[in-house]
């Protein structure tokens, strides 16, 4: 049985630019035991792990999925109490459309200790990129960002109330 502390760090990779990750998140990636990381990442992050990290491919790719949701939340348990410190690495952030807070609500039944560590979005990242303010005096008060499409592939009610 193991005595490391069963850990699990959320954490957001940002955009793909590998100079966008924060410095938070490459202490994480460094002291993880176990990193079960997305297509979406920039696999070049995967160079701040130790050496002896188990990595896991757990990505999915427009309907292919190397597993699904509820596999990698049982995998997450899994590892954690075999091996202690499991860093969940998904693009951009863990909170924005990255199911970040669905697999911390599932590892907490379990007892395990949780983190997260925010990553920049590609929603603030890629206008940023072009030179296009997301909020600017006189030209825009806010920004959203909605999903496309709800659990239930079905047309997310936020987008007709922005259309509003």
């Amino acid at each position: 049985m193991s005595l490391k502390t069963p850990i699990l760090t959320v954490v957001g990779a940002g955009p793909g630019d590998i100079d966008l990750i924060t410095l938070k998140a490459i202490k994480a990636i460094k002291s993880a035991n176990v990193i079960l990381y997305d297509a979406l990442i920039n696999e070049e992050l995967l160079k701040y792990a130790s050496e002896n990290v188990e990595l896991i491919f757990v990505g999915k790719r427009k309907g292919c999925y190397a597993f699904q949701q509820e596999q990698i939340n049982e995998l997450i348990v899994t590892k954690a109490k075999e091996k202690g410190h499991v860093v969940r690495l998904k693009g951009g952030d863990p909170f924005i459309f990255g199911r970040g807070a669905e697999e911390i609500d599932y590892v907490r039944k379990f007892g395990l200790e949780t983190y997260a560590v925010p990553g920049i979005s590609s929603s603030m990242a890629v206008p940023a990129y072009q030179g296009i303010p997301l909020t600017k005096r006189g030209a825009s008060e806010s920004f959203w960002v909605i999903t496309g499409t709800t659990k239930q592939h079905k047309l997310s009610e936020d987008v007709a109330l922005a259309a509003k």
